[in-house]
């Protein structure tokens, strides 16, 4: 797991991934079996990851492109080299204390039982229109507020980490605001029942805050694995508790 300071990205689009005729049979195929496992999955727009350097000036450049979902379950096809790295943005949300919130996927998503950082994948912008660090700011606040209720302004996110996975996926994340664990955990509650009431379950079906990279072994489940490296960044640049 790489992680990349945040404060000087640019992001660059260029074209969708050309797939050969065997490719495309081997995604298409995968995809249909995926869907047949979890019907809820939707074959949607997303930017995918393309690449992501450093250029002579020492900007962090993240190439994307325009995809669907589909493209992702080629990675898991053994033998296949069109596979899509994933982009995704993250929140990092302190509580006062300085522990971070991590959320469990619920049992209707991609990744049932899995612990991460509120967040998504990234949609791509109409067509014409520039995928840069102030819309993935946004796109980061939404889905703060769709998963835990928390609803913080973009702007009061700030741009903190990229991470970059052994899958080469890319992560973009947020730093929000430190609030009152109790808030945190009212707000998701509040979401909860609302969505309840809809006949509904939350993406983040249960709210854990952790400290260090020990305190994943007590959650039960998988969890993605930025959330140790993570953790530990964390803990370094936090000065309100503690040793780090």
């Amino acid at each position: 797991m790489d992680l990349f300071a945040a404060d000087r990205l640019r992001l660059v689009e260029a074209l969708t991934p050309r797939l050969s005729p065997e490719e495309r049979r081997a995604m298409d195929e995968a995809w249909d079996a995926a869907v047949r496992a979890n019907p809820t999955l939707f074959d949607g727009p997303v930017a995918g990851c393309a690449g992501l350097a450093h250029d002579a000036r020492g900007d962090l450049v993240l190439t994307w492109v325009r995809a669907t979902y589909r493209f992702y379950v080629l990675r898991r096809l053994s033998g296949e080299s069109a596979g899509l790295p994933s982009l995704f943005v993250s929140v990092a949300q302190p509580t006062d204390d300085g522990r971070l919130l991590v959320g469990r996927m619920a049992t209707w998503t991609a990744s049932p039982g899995r612990w991460q950082l509120p967040g998504g994948s990234v949609e791509p912008p109409p067509d014409g229109e520039t995928l840069d660090l102030a819309a993935l700011r946004r796109h980061a606040a939404r889905e703060l507020a769709e998963e835990t209720g928390v609803d913080t302004p973009a702007d009061g996110l700030t741009p903190w980490q990229v991470t970059r996975g052994a899958n080469g996926s890319v992560g973009v994340l947020f730093q929000a605001p430190p609030r009152p664990a109790a808030w945190l955990h009212d707000r998701h509650a509040i979401l909860t029942a609302t969505e309840h009431a809809l006949g509904r379950t939350p993406e983040l079906d249960r709210l854990a805050l952790v400290r260090t990279p020990a305190d994943l072994a007590q959650l039960t489940g998988p969890h993605v694995s930025y959330l140790a490296p993570v953790l530990r960044s964390h803990g370094r640049s936090w000065s309100g508790y503690g040793e780090p």
